[in-house]
């Protein structure tokens, strides 16, 4: 415990010490305002309990309008110098990959599957609001800096703005050798596009959850709002645990926590394999919370623990958010999203209607 009494890293810090057994990722999503388009990209060092150290780099390309993604990995051996800290956050190389994260960053590489291409050249900054102030769903510094649970996670910036482009596969287009450059390929601008950047680490992936996050807009009136919350079970013992769950909900400048992870008596939660339902009630609000995927396109990644354990990630980020709010103090309030919702669902089994990326 003695470390506790220490300043806390910053939220970006790298957490790798070069000892096997961690787990680290760095990841940055960005959606289109006014279409179902969406854009992940991610960064992670594995250091196995056995075997030499990878980085791994993920790429997801979501659309919606033609109900596709399209998603790649590639795996480098790890070098000290893929991962920098810096005075307000890190520095990541990797490959073609340059990603720099902090309260203005910037990411730029390209991706390789088969014969198609893809590439990214973009950057991005927290907004000027309480709402963007960097988040932690666990509500004490012992769950994010102590042996459990294993895996931790924190957002350090919860509300980005992004200009730059991407430039992906056309949809019908087999190859980049099959067409001309300009019929092959689609370059999308993402100015104006809205997203988050995440940081997570630990022992190992978690044994199973569903995790979400979704951006408000101001509108009518009405303060911009963010969401952000989980629900998992991890294993204990070699038992596994009852579902736990806890969610942040940040508008204007006023912050509602429903984060008693181990009441059971004040938390509903159910998923299923494209939709995930919330019901919390915290010291100061009562909330409830909708993220349904259904119709949208999902990615299916094969995220690997130092033991070599393999877990299945259905990720979408295109799900249909409600968010209703009930405070003790103030006046009830609801949030819809069409297609602006972040949602992850952590399975220890794969779908065999989905390649696993």
């Amino acid at each position: 415990m003695a470390s506790l009494f220490r300043a806390e890293p910053a939220p970006n810090a790298p957490r790798f010490r070069g000892t096997p057994g961690h787990v680290e990722s760095y990841f940055l999503r960005a959606n289109d305002p006014s279409r179902p388009r969406a854009l992940w990209l991610k960064a992670t060092i594995l250091a196995p309990l056995d075997g030499p150290a990878v980085a791994e780099t993920w790429f997801i390309w979501f659309d919606g309008d033609a109900n596709r993604t399209f998603a790649c990995k590639q795996t480098l051996p790890f070098d000290a110098q893929m991962f920098r800290a810096t005075g307000d956050g890190a520095e990541l190389q990797i490959g073609d990959w340059a990603l720099t994260v902090a309260a203005r960053g910037a990411a730029k590489g390209s991706v390789r599957k088969g014969e198609q291409t893809a590439w990214f050249d973009l950057r991005f900054a927290s907004v000027a609001s309480a709402v963007a102030e960097p988040l932690s769903i666990y509500p004490w510094r012992v769950l994010r800096e102590g042996a459990f649970p294993k895996s931790k996670l924190l957002t350090p910036s919860p509300w980005l703005t992004f200009s730059g482009s991407v430039t992906v596969p056309r949809v019908g287009a087999p190859s980049d050798a099959a067409l001309d450059g300009a019929t092959a390929r689609e370059t999308i601008s993402l100015d104006g596009w809205a997203g988050m950047q995440g940081h997570n680490w630990g022992k190992e992936h978690a044994f199973e959850y569903a995790w979400g996050q979704c951006l408000f807009p101001a509108a009518g009136g009405a303060p911009e709002t963010m969401v952000e919350g989980f629900s998992g079970r991890v294993k204990v013992g070699g038992r596994t645990s009852p579902q736990m769950s806890a969610a942040v909900v940040r508008r204007g400048a006023s912050e509602y926590r429903f984060d008693r992870v181990f009441d059971f008596w004040r938390q509903e939660a159910h998923v299923t394999s494209t939709r995930w339902t919330l019901r919390l009630t915290g010291p100061d609000a009562t909330m409830r919370l909708r993220m349904d995927a259904t119709t949208r396109p999902f990615a299916c990644l094969g995220y690997e623990s130092p033991d070599h354990s393999l877990a299945y990630c259905f990720n979408s980020k295109l799900a249909e958010v409600l968010l209703e709010v009930t405070p003790r103090d103030a006046a009830p309030f609801t949030c819809r999203s069409a297609h602006g919702g972040a949602l992850e669902l952590l399975r220890r089994e794969p779908d065999s209607r989905l390649s696993v990326v």
